[in-house]
C-alpha cells in the first residue's frame, strides 16, 4: 500500500503533548512557529510519499553491489538522494553559517522518521551525514569546518563514521587502526573497518569518513584513541575533489535486510587524514556523532513501525477470512477481536515510542537554546531510552505485522517481511540495546538519580492533576510511576554495577512503559477525554502499562541467580 506521512500525529504531539511552542519561545529557535512546522512536515511528507516510498521495494530486490571495485547503488537511489539534498533535508538542523536551516531537533527527528518509514535503506545515507555535521560543528577546526561543512550540508559530499573493526565491536578500545604523523599536519591512516553504512556511493562527489585510530603515543584502551577525517578524494587548493585517497571498499556485507544500503568493509592503506579535535580525545568527538545517531536510530525503528502498521492495517481492511462477529458476519479481518488487539497494540506502541523520541529531541533543543544543565541531563537520560524503545518497537510492530498477515506475511511478495528484516539491525548498531540499558543504569544514574527522579516527579504530578478528569487512566499512571521510583531507588542502592546490569534491560523497558503511559494520558487530556486518542490511551494504559510490574520485578532481582548458573547448566 502507499505510505502516508503521519503529519497530523506530529502536529498533535508538537502542539499538545511535547511542547514545540516552548522551544519556539527561545531566541535560538524563534522561527520554529506552528506554521513553519506544518510547512516543513507537509513538504517532507510529500517527498516521502511521492519520491522515497516507491524506492523501498526496488532497493530490497535490487541490492547495492560492488563491481570491479566500483559501488553501484539500487535503481532510483541516486534520484531519491538528490531530491533529499535539493530539498535541504540532509541538514535542516545544521548551522545557517554553513547553509543549514538551523531548525530544532524536534523537526529533524520528525522528518528523519518519515524518511525512514518510506525507505529506510536510503534514509541511512543522510542520517550518517547529519551525525558527521554535528561532530564537525562541535570539534573541528574553523578551517576544516569552512571546507567540509558547506559540502556536507548541501549533500554534494556525504559522511560516514568508522568505529568497528573485526576484533573490536562494542569494545572500541581494542581497535588496531593506526595513525602516523606525516610531518605536514596530516596523518597516514592504516587499518580495516567493518559494518560501515554507506561507506561509498555513486551519487555524491566525495565521501568523508570519520575514522577512529591510535597515534604512536596513544595509550591502550579508549583513552588513547583519536579521530580523523579521511576523505575518499583529497580536496585540492580550490576545495574540490582532487587525488584519490588510499582507501577502498573491499567487500559488501550480505545482510538479512537493508539490501539497498551498502554496508562496507573499508581498507585504509596509509590514507591521508586530518585530526578532528584534540589528540587522544577521539571518543569524546565520536560520541557527539553517536549520540546524534542513537536518537536517529530510535526514529528509524519508529518509522518502520509506522510503515509496518500502515501495511498491516490496509491488509486487515481488505482481507476476508472466517465469520466476523459484527454485522452479517462477512466483514474483513479487522472485525476479529485478536486482529483488533494486534492493530491497537501496533498503533499505541508507535505513538508512545514517537512521543519518547520527541521528548528527547525537545530536551536537546532546550539545552541548545538555553544552556541549562537540567535540559542537558534530561537529554542524556532519554537518549538510551529513545534508542531502545524506538528500535524495539519497530521490531515488535514489524513482527506483529507479519503475524497479522498470516501465511501471506511470510511470503516476500506482500512486503510485510521486509519491514522486520530491515529494522532488526537497529537494535544492534550505534551501541547495542543491552549497552544502552547498561548506560542508563550506570552512567545516567551517576548523578544520584537526580535526572531520573525529577522526571518521575513530573509524571506523578501530571497524573495527580489528571485524576479529576480521567481518574480511570490517571490512577494507574501514578501508581506505575511509584513503581518506577522504587525500582530506581533499588538501582541507586546497588554499588556493584553487575547487580544493576543484570536488570538493566527490563528496567529500561519498564521506564519506557511508564513514559509511554504519561504521553498517552497527556494526549487523552488534550483531546478532552473523549475521542480516538483517548480510546487509544485507554488501551495502552489498561492493557500494556501493567507490564511494567513484571519488568521492575525482573530488574530488581540482582545478579546472583545468573552467576549461580554453571557453564554446564547452559548445555544440560
Amino acid at each position: 500500500m502507499p505510505y502516508r506521512a503521519p503529519v497530523e500525529d506530529y502536529r498533535f504531539l508538537f502542539d499538545h503533548v511535547i511542547g514545540l511552542p516552548e522551544v519556539a519561545a527561545t531566541d535560538r529557535f524563534a522561527e520554529a512557529t506552528p506554521d513553519m512546522a506544518t510547512a516543513i512536515l507537509t513538504e517532507a511528507g510529500r517527498l516521502c510519499e511521492d519520491v522515497l516510498a516507491p524506492l523501498q521495494r526496488p532497493g530490497d530486490l535490487h541490492p547495492a553491489r560492488l563491481e570491479n571495485g566500483v559501488l553501484r547503488t539500487s535503481p532510483g537511489y541516486a534520484e531519491g538522494y538528490r531530491a533529499i539534498a535539493e530539498g535541504g533535508w540532509i541538514a535542516i538542523g545544521a548551522n545557517p553559517d554553513h547553509g543549514g536551516m538551523g531548525l530544532p531537533m524536534l523537526l529533524t527527528t520528525a522528518v528523519n522518521e518519515m524518511m525512514a518509514a518510506a525507505c529506510l535503506s536510503l534514509q541511512l545515507a543522510p542520517l550518517m551525514t547529519q551525525g558527521q555535521i554535528e561532530a564537525l560543528e562541535h570539534h573541528a577546526s574553523p578551517e576544516m569546518q569552512a571546507l567540509y561543512l558547506p559540502k556536507l550540508v548541501s549533500g554534494e559530499w556525504s559522511g560516514t563514521m568508522n568505529l568497528t573493526e573485526p576484533q573490536a565491536g562494542s569494545d572500541v578500545g581494542a581497535l588496531r587502526s593506526r595513525a602516523e604523523p606525516n610531518g605536514d599536519g596530516t596523518y597516514a591512516i592504516t587499518g580495516q573497518k567493518v559494518y560501515i553504512s554507506w561507506g561509498d556511493n555513486d551519487f555524491t562527489e566525495n565521501v568523508c569518513h570519520l575514522v577512529l585510530a591510535r597515534l604512536p603515543d596513544g595509550v591502550p584502551g579508549t583513552k588513547g584513541i583519536s579521530l580523523f577525517l579521511v576523505p575518499k578524494f583529497i580536496p585540492d587548493e580550490n576545495g574540490d575533489p582532487g587525488a584519490r585517497n588510499s582507501l577502498k571498499v573491499i567487500s559488501l556485507e550480505h545482510k538479512m535486510g537493508l539490501h539497498g544500503s551498502p554496508t562496507c568493509v573499508m581498507q585504509y592503506d596509509g590514507a591521508t587524514g586530518w585530526l578532528v579535535g584534540e589528540a587522544h580525545d577521539g571518543m569524546r568527538a565520536m560520541f557527539t556523532m553517536m549520540n546524534n545517531a542513537r536518537l536517529g536510530v530510535g526514529g528509524q525503528g519508529i518509522g518502520v513501525a509506522e510503515g509496518a502498521y500502515q501495511h498491516a492495517l490496509a491488509y486487515a481492511q481488505d482481507r476476508r477470512q472466517g465469520r466476523t462477529p459484527t454485522g452479517d458476519g462477512t466483514g474483513t479481518i479487522i472485525e476479529h477481536a485478536n486482529v483488533r488487539r494486534m492493530l491497537a497494540s501496533m498503533r499505541a506502541e508507535t505513538f508512545a515510542a514517537r512521543a519518547i523520541a520527541l521528548a528527547c529531541a525537545k530536551a536537546i533543543d532546550m539545552q541548545t537554546a538555553t544552556g541549562a544543565a537540567q535540559w542537558g541531563a534530561r537529554a542524556a537520560l532519554l537518549t538510551p531510552i529513545a534508542k531502545v524503545c524506538g528500535t524495539e518497537t519497530g521490531i515488535a510492530v514489524a513482527n506483529t505485522g507479519i503475524q497479522l498477515h498470516g501465511g501471506m506475511g511470510y511470503i516476500e511478495e506482500t512486503g510485510a517481511a521486509q519491514f522486520l528484516r530491515d529494522v532488526r539491525v537497529t537494535a544492534i548498531y550505534e551501541g547495542t540495546n543491552g549497552i544502552q540499558a547498561m548506560d542508563l543504569v550506570g552512567r545516567k544514574l551517576m548523578d544520584g538519580g537526580e535526572a531520573a527522579l525529577t522526571l518521575i516527579e513530573e509524571i506523578e504530578t501530571a497524573a495527580e492533576a489528571a485524576r479529576g478528569t480521567l481518574p480511570d487512566l490517571a490512577g494507574p499512571v501514578w501508581q506505575a510511576s511509584e513503581s518506577l521510583r522504587e525500582a530506581t531507588d533499588w538501582m541507586l542502592a546497588q554499588t556493584e554495577m553487575t547487580e544493576r546490569f543484570a536488570g538493566a534491560m527490563p528496567y529500561l523497558r519498564g521506564f519506557a512503559r511508564v513514559l509511554g503511559a504519561r504521553f498517552h494520558l497527556a494526549a487523552a487530556l488534550a483531546e478532552g477525554g473523549d475521542g480516538p486518542r483517548t480510546r487509544l490511551a485507554r488501551f495502552y494504559i489498561t492493557r500494556l502499562l501493567p507490564e511494567h510490574a513484571g519488568h521492575f520485578a525482573h530488574a530488581t532481582q540482582g545478579a546472583a541467580d545468573l552467576y549461580a548458573l554453571t557453564a554446564s547448566d547452559f548445555v544440560a
